[in-house]
């Protein structure tokens, strides 16, 4: 039986895994006091709170396989009434920290409560985008794949499909606890399963085994297709509870669905809710407008306002301190 202490050690966790027998690499993930925070500073109704759920967790599970400083944002636009979903992975600076993950929507609120429609179809017609900020000096990678397959998971495998060529799966689910103190709170899980390929920005070379051993060879007279087709099976097997509910570590899990594959973990990475807005950062995004633009955007009260779109920070400043004209403008 599993104690609140041990349930802890996996919430908040991303645990990359590799399953030797298959040549597959994979990711399981959960969020729970992460996703809570990110969804509580918002009012949203609770069908966008499910697709941002969703989206929250494919960052995760995605972003982990990027490098160390570097930055994942996954961007979906459709023309439907759920409009934008936002999200960034904040890959940590050490191996000793953890991952920041933020991310927000934009929506017609008289139109989602009017729809009839399933939660992915409030989308529309519009893309699915990842991008990748390696920092300073370096060209983002971007690659875009239009909303398709009935739901943001299968707008994921379609986009490693055909913009990185490598087969993908994932399965998530994402729910409310209810029975809360302070409301129902929502928990996400989720299995990212990859072919492993011969070289992709999605994956690290630093990744190194929880233990000492090496790793046995895959088997040379196993087709990758059937390798491929079995890890899949698999992964169809997993129940909605195993990924969200409190009874199942993701190692237990992980033995449940691959026994047979021989899983092998590596060291997991913590998760945590960041944003990186800033007054710094507002008045950085204000240098490139004049004193008269500046003006316009000036409020009743005198000040320039704005809010973060993530994290909902306000922020006010005086309009004389912005712009390029101001004294201390770059």
């Amino acid at each position: 039986m599993h104690t609140e202490k041990d349930t802890k050690r996996w919430d908040d966790v991303i645990l990359p895994f590799q399953l030797d027998r298959a040549d597959v690499r994979g990711r399981v993930a959960r969020l729970d006091s992460t996703l809570d925070q990110i969804l509580r500073q918002h009012d949203y109704p609770a069908v966008v709170s499910g697709q941002v759920a969703e989206a929250a967790l494919l960052t995760a599970l995605i972003g982990q396989t990027i490098d160390l400083r570097w930055k994942l944002s996954i961007q979906i636009r459709g023309d439907g009434p759920l409009r934008i979903i936002a999200t960034d992975y904040f890959a940590p600076k050490s191996e000793a920290e953890p991952a920041r993950i933020r991310a927000y929507a934009s929506f017609d609120a008289d139109a989602i409560e009017a729809s009839s429609l399933a939660p992915f179809e409030l989308l529309g017609k519009g893309m699915f985008a990842i991008l990748i900020d390696q920092g300073k000096g370096t060209q983002p990678y971007q690659g875009i794949t239009p909303l398709t397959g009935g739901s943001l998971a299968a707008c994921a495998e379609n986009y490693f499909a055909h913009s990185e060529q490598l087969p993908t799966r994932f399965v998530t689910s994402a729910a409310q606890e209810l029975g809360q103190t302070e409301g129902p709170a929502w928990r996400a899980g989720g299995i990212m399963l990859q072919h492993m390929p011969k070289a992709s920005p999605f994956v690290k070379a630093s990744d190194e085994p929880t233990d000492a051993e090496p790793a046995p060879p895959a088997d040379a007279n196993d087709d990758d297709d059937e390798n491929w087709n079995r890890a899949s099976i698999l992964l169809d097997s997993v129940e909605e509870m195993e990924l969200i509910g409190p009874h199942v570590g993701q190692q237990q899990l992980l033995r449940r669905l691959f026994h047979e594959e021989t899983p092998r973990v590596f060291p997991a990475q913590p998760v945590e809710f960041g944003c990186t807005c800033g007054e710094d950062k507002v008045r950085q995004t204000m240098s490139i407008y004049s004193a008269k633009d500046i003006q316009k955007m000036t409020a009743e009260n005198g000040m320039v306002t704005a809010d973060c779109q993530f994290c909902g920070a306000h922020y006010e400043l005086p309009p004389e301190t912005l712009g390029k004209d101001a004294p201390d403008a770059p």
